[in-house]
């Protein structure tokens, strides 16, 4: 018995071994999402211009990209004026405010520029939560219909838009 003890961080370290060894080459950036097929789910936030508590109904009925972000998150500061860009060249962005102040998030895109043609917000983080987002930011590209095509973790650049692009058409 006693010799059967002995071999048993070796049998963990073996098998700990064949784990680590499965999963190399895979991309670490991919992140799948359970939504990507299926509709937004329904939800009520507040439009940050108007104040009104708006639904699903208030989306853009063309493909458009729905940007998670927060004044709180550096990685969305980097992306943002790549944002704008897109916004300039005509790409509809809306953005949802995550788990931010109002207040600090009306300062941050009067100071920085507002690249959405609708900035939602989630306070709470319950949207977040219901379209799976691990954090900010979180881009998703969707449908003129409303239906999720692709999920992007992480900031939008110039290599990340070749592929959101392709999914807008």
């Amino acid at each position: 018995m006693k010799k059967l003890l002995f071999f048993i961080p070796f049998i963990a370290f073996v098998a700990l071994g064949a784990v680590f060894y499965q999963q190399l080459g895979k991309d670490t950036e991919y992140m799948p999402s359970a939504l990507v097929g299926q509709q937004i789910p329904d939800f009520k936030l507040v439009d940050m211009e108007t104040d009104a508590v708006v639904n699903n109904s208030a989306m853009p009925n063309e493909p458009y990209l729905l940007n998670f972000w927060a004044t709180w998150c550096p990685s969305c500061s980097a992306e943002h004026a790549y944002l704008g860009e897109l916004a300039e060249q005509g790409v509809n962005i809306v953005g949802v405010d995550y788990k931010d102040e109002t207040p600090a998030a009306k300062r941050w895109l009067a100071e920085r520029g507002n690249p959405y043609s609708l900035v939602l917000l989630d306070e709470m983080g319950h949207f977040g939560v219901d379209m799976g987002i691990t954090g900010a930011p979180e881009t998703f590209v969707v449908s003129a219909t409303g239906e999720i095509l692709y999920r992007h973790q992480g900031v939008v650049d110039e290599a990340v838009w070749k592929t959101l692009k392709g999914y807008m058409q």
